[in-house]
């Protein structure tokens, strides 16, 4: 059976769903794609203290240092994207185009579509841990976190992250000024 627990965060509350000993779900109460299992009681395991460890660690500005176990569930393609997504360092961000070209690179393909890449970060189910919060529109815009922008922009400016101020995004639209 599916354990849940809530956990107090700067950002709002944080539910966390863990099955046997791994991390399966990190939401922020609200978010899009969130809602609790059925099948689920009100419990703790040994994976969920290690993530509000990780949690603290992380909301008191540094890097964890640590993974706990994961286990998201969902279709292969989003599973190879959330891995992708687990290899963009702390304080780093990538744009949705970097990854869709690293997804195709790594599977021989010609090329991959920035928005079927997008569609499989937005439904990461282990929010924070998975960093989908560090993917950026090419412009440097933030787009598509199911936790909100406001949420975005605040856990990037948590791990130092400087987002161009407005005028110094690039217009894709004319690259050239």
């Amino acid at each position: 059976m599916t354990a849940i627990w809530k956990t107090p965060s700067p950002l709002g509350t944080i539910w966390l769903t863990g099955e046997g000993d791994a991390l399966s779900g990190l939401h922020f109460e609200g978010q899009r794609h969130f809602c609790l299992p059925a099948a689920a009681e009100e419990r703790r395991l040994p994976v969920l203290e290690q993530t509000e460890l990780w949690l603290a660690r992380y909301f008191e500005g540094r890097d964890p240092g640590f993974t706990p176990k994961l286990t998201p569930r969902g279709t292969a393609f989003q599973q190879a994207v959330w891995e992708l997504l687990l290899t963009i360092p702390y304080g780093e961000t990538r744009s949705y185009g970097e990854l869709a070209a690293l997804y195709a690179e790594g599977r021989g393909l010609r090329r991959m579509a920035a928005q079927a890449l997008g569609g499989a970060v937005g439904r990461n189910p282990i929010s924070l841990i998975i960093p989908c919060h560090r993917v950026l529109g090419a412009d440097g815009k933030l787009t598509g976190y199911a936790g909100g922008n406001e949420r975005k922009a605040a856990l990037l400016a948590l791990e130092g992250i400087s987002l161009p101020r407005r005028e110094e995004r690039i217009d894709s639209a004319c690259p050239i000024r």
